[in-house]
Formats: C-alpha cells, structure tokens, sequence
C-alpha cells in the first residue's frame, strides 16, 4: 500500500529547526572557502564565490524541497544568496552589496508593520503561534477573563518591537558592508573581505537580533501572565507524546 502522502506530511511536520547546521552551511563554511580558496592557485575568485554560494543555496533550496512548505523569510535568504552572486560575478560597485545586505531585514521589518493592518499580524507567525504556546488555552482564557482587547493592544506592541529588530539588522549590515568590503567585486581581495563580512555578521547582527527577540518573548509570557495568571509552563505548546 502507497503512504507517500502520509510520508510526506509526516515528513513535514517532524521538521525542526537545526541552527548549528544552519551555522556551519550557511556562514562556517562558505567564509572559510571565500577566504582561503579565492586565490588563482586555488578556485579564483569566481570559483570560489560560486563554491561557498552554493552551500547556502543548495541548502536552502533542499529545505524547501523537502518539506514542501512556503517559508517567506527562506525565500528572501535564497534571494539574498543569489544578488550577492550576482553582484560579485558581474563585478557591480561594491555599494550595490552594502544596500542588498541592508535591503533583505528592511523588507522584513516592512512585512512585520504591514502586517499590523491585517488580520494576520507576523508576530503570530514569529512568535504567538500554536507550535510555541497553546495560543487556545490563552484565547479562551483571555476571553473569560474580558482582557482579549487589552492582549491584542499589546501584542500590536510588540509587533512593533519585532519591527525594530529587522530595522536594527538593517542598519548594522549597511554598516559591517561598507566598512569592511572596500575591494572591488570580482576580485580574490573582494571574496575575502565578504567570506570575514559574514562571519562578523554572526555576533555583531545576529546574536544581537536573537538577544531583542528573546526580550520580546519575554514580554510576551510577561503580558500573558499578568492577564491570565497562566505559568510559563502552562502557556508553552506541549507536543503529545
């Protein structure tokens, strides 16, 4: 008997999150390509920009192969893959790199303050969502209690605050591009400075990003507290075993 669509949805549902993996593809390895292999005895500057490229492409594109799941924010970073390659293959002005890197969390932090006029504010996505809490438990709770307007107050809040974090990446990657990749596009010197580039990137915008995140989750569980009574334990999404 055929169960590939059985497979498949289990397939889907048992993907989680893998960031030392995500870590060692998508930054670890490609910098230590563009960084030691750019050289014409090695794979030049083209090989190894196309090289260390392919790591986070190929992995991005087998996420979403896989798990056959629409993931906006992939899409972006695969986007982001692909300009970047572009943009050292056909030798554009290094300038065209400092606005892609800050133009990918822009459009992000867009996405999350447009979304507010919705239905669907992101933040129920990033955060408030039924794989991280038991957001029906604090629904029925909240409504029991006549506090579902003041939560939603202060969850449009902390979108907002979610907002800002996109905004802060914005700026630092504008930044970390401009100062540290002054070589031309195309060029082994080029390919080093954007291998060193995205592993700074690591703990000057990302830990950072996480560190915001985290305090907003914390507002969260914070927010849902005080109007519900409920523990972080009870409000926490509990996968049956």
């Amino acid at each position: 008997m055929d169960n590939t669509p059985d497979t498949t949805a289990q397939k889907t549902a048992e993907h989680k999150p893998r960031p030392l993996i995500d870590l060692l593809i998508g930054i670890v390895i490609p910098s230590v390509i563009l960084m030691k292999f750019s050289g014409e005895g090695d794979l030049g500057a083209s090989g190894a920009l196309i090289v260390a490229l392919s790591f986070p492409l190929g992995w991005g594109l087998f996420e979403l192969i896989k798990y056959r799941k629409f993931n906006f924010v992939a899409l972006l970073g695969l986007i982001s893959v692909l300009l970047t390659g572009g943009i050292g293959l056909l030798q554009l002005d290094t300038q065209w790199l400092a606005v892609k890197e800050a133009a990918i969390p822009a459009i992000i932090g867009i996405g999350v303050l447009v979304s507010t006029q919705t239905r669907y504010p992101l933040i129920k996505t990033m955060l408030y969502n039924p794989k991280i809490m038991d957001v029906e438990k604090i629904g029925l709770k909240l409504d029991e209690l006549g506090h579902a307007m003041l939560f939603e107050t202060r969850l449009l809040k902390a979108t907002y605050w979610l907002g800002s974090t996109f905004f802060f990446s914005a700026v630092m990657n504008y930044i970390l591009a401009k100062w540290i990749v002054t070589s031309p596009s195309g060029s082994a010197a080029f390919n080093e400075e954007l291998g060193e580039m995205t592993l700074l990137s690591y703990p000057m915008i990302a830990i950072p990003s996480m560190v915001m995140m985290m305090a907003i989750f914390y507002y969260l569980w914070r927010t849902i507290h005080g109007l519900t009574g409920f523990t972080l334990e009870e409000i926490l999404h509990m996968p049956d075993k």
